[in-house]
């Protein structure tokens, strides 16, 4: 079973996307910021790391940042709710390989676990339609 480490500072978005991780995959440890998702990740080993953008004490794009310079082997996958393009590029340059935005979660985040962990990237669809 794929072990997840989950970082969202919003308890009860926190605690939604948990519940519908555990159906499928193993939540290892669930954290309300970066530096707590940086210190869960040394203990626990997750595969995957689910970060959201905005929280406090340290980014999700701060941790994703740190976690690579601590020579993490976990997959980053950013759930946020920023569908701006620049904060995709910010997001993919931290060397996070998955992007889903959070009014996609029902029907992106597993796939996008999936997709990651095979070593492709996953980006939510609606964030790559060209605009008309």
């Amino acid at each position: 079973m794929i072990r997840l480490l989950v970082a969202e500072n919003h308890v009860p978005m926190r605690d939604r996307v948990v519940r519908f991780l555990e159906v499928e995959f193993s939540v290892v440890a669930s954290v309300g910021n970066g530096q707590e998702a940086i210190d869960a990740e040394s203990r626990t080993c997750p595969e995957v790391v689910i970060l959201d953008i905005s929280m406090p004490v340290m980014s999700g794009i701060e941790a994703a940042a740190q976690l690579k310079l601590r020579g993490s082997k976990a997959k980053v996958i950013f759930l946020t709710m920023h569908e701006e393009p620049e904060w995709v590029q910010a997001a993919l340059a931290t060397g996070a390989i998955g992007y889903v935005i959070k009014r996609r979660l029902a029907s992106d985040l597993r796939p996008a676990i999936r997709e990651v962990m095979a070593g492709r990237r996953f980006i939510s669809h609606l964030l790559t339609a060209k605009p008309c």
